[in-house]
């Protein structure tokens, strides 16, 4: 089946106790046992599972063409599982801008576990084998980046795991499934903030992680699930599968207004650099081109006039709603370094977009106006 049509009905059938075409979320957290102990329909507690976690993880394997889902209350703890999955001692290779809530992981919590880490430019491919080391387990990607939007080579990084007998996990928030499909080019794990795109409502806190092939490590990370406790309640999972549905349709759009601000943006005398990969100019381009089927609703840009130029740009829109976070429906923008504090390696006079779904030219001419100051 096409995307479209699994976004729709993957994971969901009519219920069979009343025929309702809308599933509704059963919010038990516990489930009955039947005369002989057992459990009749495979639940016991929902920390374990619940039918609303087990529909959504359906629906996300079907997705990404994974073989399993593990859905998580954030995109922060699918992150951390995936970590604490490895042991003590082991090295993780990550991008070099990697979205700063995972470089917080690694540097603040994971480290002092035991887990070594080393930030590489993952657009590199010889800078990525020349930081392998005996002990690395893992290469963690993140594409397209956050925020420098750069593009990385998933089947290049794949091939440089394996060979190293490490596995590889992409960050593909930015992109989704609707445009980017990492297992597909040989990834090992492809994770979400699902309260992003997946969501798209800005209402709905959620992670996952969707596995190519059901092995150790995954086993692990859904041990990690259970044990640890940092499930999505059965609201949230009903929530992301309603919204699911529509996940094609509203990305292809967000993508489409994203290409006409990022041109505009491009031709502005105000603007110093555009970073976003549908553009010629992007040093990505040309690889995004080929594993993606559409460049995303993300893009930053740079301001002529430093720090204090880029946060009074952002203090003069009218339309964009100056918050952190992505993938609603309503258009954001926000100065990175401000938020990511004082360890940021974001460009000072850098803002961050999150195009929504309002009419583009309403958008362009909102940014106008606040460039013109």
């Amino acid at each position: 089946m096409q995307l479209e049509t699994l976004a729709i009905h993957a994971g969901r059938e009519p219920d069979l106790a009343t025929g309702a075409v809308a599933p509704s979320p059963i919010l038990s957290t516990t489930f009955a046992r039947d005369a002989q102990g057992d459990y009749p329909h495979g639940h016991i507690y929902s920390r374990s599972s619940n039918p609303a976690r087990a529909a959504l993880e359906t629906l996300l394997a079907a997705l990404e063409g994974g073989t399993a889902a593990a859905a998580f209350a954030s995109g922060s703890a699918a992150s951390m599982a995936v970590f604490q999955a490895l042991s003590p001692g082991d090295h993780v290779i990550a991008p070099d801008d990697v979205y700063h809530g995972t470089r917080t992981q690694l540097r603040e919590l994971l480290a002092r576990w035991g887990l070594s880490h080393s930030l590489v430019d993952l657009t590199d491919l010889d800078a990525v084998r020349a930081a392998i080391t005996p002990s690395t387990r893992l290469i963690w990607a993140e594409t397209p980046s956050n925020p420098l939007l750069k593009i990385s080579d998933i089947s290049g990084l794949a091939e440089i795991a394996h060979a190293a007998g490490a596995q590889l996990v992409v960050d593909s928030t930015f992109a989704t499934p609707v445009l980017q499909r990492p297992l597909a080019l040989g990834a090992d794990l492809v994770m979400h903030s699902t309260t992003k795109y997946l969501g798209g409502h800005s209402d709905v806190l959620g992670g996952a992680v969707i596995a190519r092939e059901p092995d150790a490590l995954f086993a692990r990370i859904r041990d990690l699930q259970t044990k640890g406790g940092s499930v999505p309640a059965p609201f949230d999972c009903w929530l992301l599968q309603r919204s699911i549905g529509t996940l094609p349709l509203r990305v292809r759009a967000q993508t489409a207004n994203a290409q006409a601000i990022a041109e505009f943006l491009a031709a502005h005398s105000q603007v110093s650099a555009v970073h976003y990969p549908g553009l010629r100019t992007h040093a990505g381009h040309v690889l995004a081109s080929r594993q993606m089927s559409g460049y995303g609703a993300m893009l930053s840009f740079q301001v002529h006039g430093g720090r204090d130029a880029a946060l009074a740009v952002a203090g003069r829109v009218q339309l964009y709603t100056r918050a952190t976070s992505l993938g609603g429906i309503e258009s954001l923008i926000e100065h990175r370094a401000s938020v990511e504090g004082p360890h940021t390696s974001t460009p000072q006079d850098l803002l961050r977009m999150s195009v929504g779904l309002e009419h583009v030219d309403d958008l362009i001419d909102d940014l106008r106006q606040a460039l013109a100051g």
